[in-house]
């Protein structure tokens, strides 16, 4: 709403004040939805929504209603999935046009000028001249988005590791095997797939899954869609090759892939993950985080409207900050040309090889680049702040905040950098002190100092898990319970027991034209996935069996989906892995029991849950603390090897505990 503040057009929050004032007034709405790094978005707003003539002929003819997708993601899912039941693709700018009751009858993506003033004048014209098309088409459209996308029973017959191998078949036939990510462009980067295939490698041992993440890490790395000399990544790729980045920078991506970073990076070793975990972390801390723990939102493609302008680099400019020992070089391993890699002469900074072929290749020890490369990256990185900066969107998101504090968690274990559990710490109480209620209520957005929107399902999911990994580096019970309240709260005002699921908004929530169930997989994982999850943890940690029962109904809801739908239910599918090569849960009691537990989740350990400290204050500790040594207990299925004192010794009773 901020940004559209200066339009002609006389826009409307969602809310009564609208919706009354197209009842009285006999209007169709408007529902134009966005996001405030969306760079079509800014175009639309810039070639129609400020011109005069358009704006006057909006302002009398319908109601606008302005909604951020981000704030409301519940109003987006409704009005997108009319446009893809209307053209089978969606997108923003999301532009729909809707009856005084919300119900829609039109929805579109981005127009050009001419186009939005010829649909104006048509849907005005068919709503005021041939009102019943209007309403049959918004009573069909209605009733598509209301229709139980669940016919039928779940099938309940125990999961088996042939549906395991044959959704990892279905998924990884869709990876580029040469440039990494999936076939085809754009490309976004699907973290919560690459997810899936590491926890497929480390429960079969298959390389090509394994192949299939490193590759495409590898990739990203190298690409424009990395900011090679200021940390981060952008939303997608534009292209096939990972170059040429839509230049917006949001939380959500950076935070999941500081996670797949880690997670490669305690399978591989790769000094270059842990570099981009550590960069990646130092960009959200410099230009996203709030003073007091939160972070921000994202920033904009666009600055002095121009897309990317902020980012690329000409040929004369880089080689004005350069030391001239080493401009010749650099100008080669950022692919920089007088011409220019991308638009109007300017360079996108990207490498064609990694630092230790490149090396080589010029004469070079990797030590010597490495160092060459970052003098270099801090000049032009103090050159680029100069420059004027993208604007940021500055609300904090809850779901979107849990992601970070995951990320930091991941990264801690991965790298034992003491700073990065700090940040988690710091993260999850400034969530705590904001935007949760003593009840478990939690609000989703947090704004110069006022919170607004109640949570929807994967607010709550996400901080629910969050909490979980809090738990299980630090043995602290406060986030467990912090957790289970979250939980709680879901069980009690979101559940569909109809269908063994869990409805995007709760029953305190608006009511809308429908109330919807988020399933599939997307860049971000599904609400219902992710609760799905936290429940299972819950019951091993808790032994609620409840719980338990209820993550297994879900996933023998989706189990077909899960199977055979690939990447948009990467999700389902490492739940399904858990099923079927089932948790192996490691109790660990003593003195050491932190720095102990920290050794053992160095590695990779994707079904192990992890409970401990100096109290038997949970289910899995009980009458396990002695007064001398630190002892481990790796347990499955409620039965429990003979303690252990070491890491290693732990390490190997998990790695043969997933042998079936």
């Amino acid at each position: 709403m901020r940004q559209h503040a200066d339009n002609p057009v006389d826009w409307y929050e969602w809310g009564e004040e609208a919706l009354s004032k197209a009842r009285l007034e006999n209007k169709p709405l408007i529902i134009s939805v966005g996001y405030a790094a969306c760079h079509w978005c800014h175009v639309m707003a810039h070639e129609s929504f400020s011109d005069e003539a358009i704006a006057s002929f909006m302002n009398a003819h319908f109601v606008c209603i302005k909604v951020d997708r981000e704030e409301r993601p519940d109003i987006d899912r409704i009005y997108m999935e009319a446009a893809q039941l209307l053209s089978g693709r969606g997108g923003w700018p999301l532009n729909s046009f809707a009856l005084p009751d919300g119900k829609p009858f039109y929805a579109a993506t981005y127009f050009p000028p001419d186009q939005w003033m010829d649909a104006l004048n048509q849907l005005s014209h068919l709503f005021q001249n041939e009102y019943p098309r209007v309403l049959q088409a918004a009573t069909s459209l209605t009733e598509g988005i209301r229709a139980n996308p669940f016919p039928g029973i779940a099938d309940i017959k125990p999961f088996t590791p042939e549906e395991y191998h044959a959704a990892f078949e279905n998924q990884i036939h869709t990876i580029d095997f040469e440039l990494g990510g999936y076939a085809g462009a754009p490309k976004f980067m699907m973290p919560v797939g690459l997810e899936f295939f590491l926890q497929y490698h480390y429960l079969t041992e298959d390389q090509k899954a394994l192949d299939a993440v490193t590759i495409t890490l590898d990739a990203i790395a190298k690409g424009g869609i990395c900011d090679q000399i200021g940390g981060g990544f952008s939303r997608y790729s534009t292209d096939q090759f990972w170059k040429v980045p839509h230049f917006e920078k949001m939380l959500y991506d950076n935070a999941q892939l500081i996670t797949l970073y880690s997670h490669a990076y305690q399978l591989t070793n790769k000094p270059l993950y842990a570099e981009i975990i550590e960069n990646t972390i130092s960009f959200l801390e410099r230009e996203l985080r709030h003073t007091e723990g939160g972070f921000f939102a994202s920033v904009d493609a666009d600055s002095e409207h121009e897309e990317g302008k902020f980012y690329v680099w000409s040929k004369k400019e880089m080689e004005s900050v350069l030391n001239p020992k080493h401009t010749e070089i650099l100008l080669r391993f950022y692919q920089v040309s007088a011409n220019g890699n991308w638009e109007k002469g300017r360079n996108i900074l990207h490498c064609k090889y990694d630092k230790v072929s490149f090396a080589l290749e010029n004469g070079m020890s990797y030590d010597a680049l490495d160092a060459v490369l970052k003098t270099a990256n801090r000049s032009l990185l103090e050159r680029r702040n100069k420059r004027i900066r993208p604007s940021t969107d500055d609300k904090i998101l809850t779901s979107w905040n849990a992601l970070m504090i995951s990320g930091y968690v991941n990264a801690y274990k991965a790298l034992g950098n003491e700073q990065y559990l700090k940040g988690a710490i710091s993260t999850a109480r400034f969530l705590e002190t904001n935007v949760i209620k003593e009840s478990g209520l939690l609000y989703r957005v947090y704004k110069d100092g006022k919170v607004s929107a109640e949570a929807f399902l994967d607010d709550y999911a996400l901080l629910a898990d969050a909490f979980i990994g809090l738990y299980e580096v630090t043995f602290d019970l406060h986030w467990l319970l912090q957790s289970q309240l979250l939980t709680a709260f879901v069980w009690n005002h979101f559940g569909d027991a109809g269908n063994r699921l869990f409805f995007y908004t709760s029953d305190k929530a608006e009511s809308l034209i429908a109330r919807k169930h988020e399933i599939s997989d997307n860049v971000i994982p599904a609400s219902n996935s992710v609760f799905a999850h936290v429940l299972y943890k819950l019951g091993v940690l808790l032994e609620k069996t409840d719980y338990s029962k209820m993550a297994a109904e879900m996933l023998f809801r989706i189990r077909n989906e899960t199977v055979q739908q690939g990447t948009y239910y990467a999700n389902w599918a490492m739940l399904l892995g858990k099923m079927v090569y089932p948790a192996c849960e490691v109790a660990i009691l003593g003195r050491n029991a932190v720095p102990v537990s920290l050794e053992i989740q160095k590695r990779y350990l994707p079904t192990a849950v992890f409970a401990g400290g100096m109290t038997e204050n949970l289910p899995l500790l009980y009458n396990r603390l002695t007064d001398d040594e630190t002892g481990i207990f790796v347990c499955q299925n409620k039965t429990c090897n003979r303690p252990v004192y070491s890491a290693i010794e732990a390490l190997d009773l998990i790695k043969n505990s997933h042998v079936i």
